[in-house]
């Protein structure tokens, strides 16, 4: 019950508020379920904390491509335009020492294109992304 009405004064505030607010919504209403509010996750569940981990995705070959094509984005139903947002948001927010230097913004254009193929085996291909990061930490 609480979190119901803590969705409809999220809500209420977000539609007169600013972009950013929106945004912050929509994190809310569609990631923060699996996520939590503050992008932790929960490991043991299966579902990895984002916090200070998503920039380090973005150094590796695909992904970049993989955080949007992961389920809960996918199936989101948000528009490509409002997951474009939504990722930049959250980048900086819960990955800002991870994030490559220049790693550039994504577009609606972009989350379009990734979103017309997706990983069959999520798991595996997550698996896949943090074994290469860890070889290349070893390697330094």
């Amino acid at each position: 019950m609480l979190l119901c009405c803590m969705a409809l004064v999220l809500a209420a505030s977000a539609r007169a508020g600013s972009p950013e607010a929106q945004t912050r919504l929509q994190y809310l209403q569609h990631c923060m379920g699996c996520h939590l509010e503050d992008g932790s996750g929960a490991p043991e569940r299966g579902v990895p904390s984002m916090r200070g981990q998503l920039g380090r995705f973005l150094s590796v070959p695909g992904g970049r491509e993989f955080i949007v094509q992961v389920p809960g984005v996918m199936n989101s139903g948000l528009s490509d335009a409002d997951i474009a947002r939504l990722m930049n948001w959250l980048l900086p927010r819960l990955s800002a020492e991870t994030l490559p230097a220049g790693t550039a913004p994504y577009t609606e254009a972009e989350i379009a294109r990734l979103r017309t193929t997706r990983p069959l085996d999520v798991p595996a291909a997550r698996q896949a992304l943090v074994d290469l990061l860890q070889t290349r930490a070893a390697a330094r």
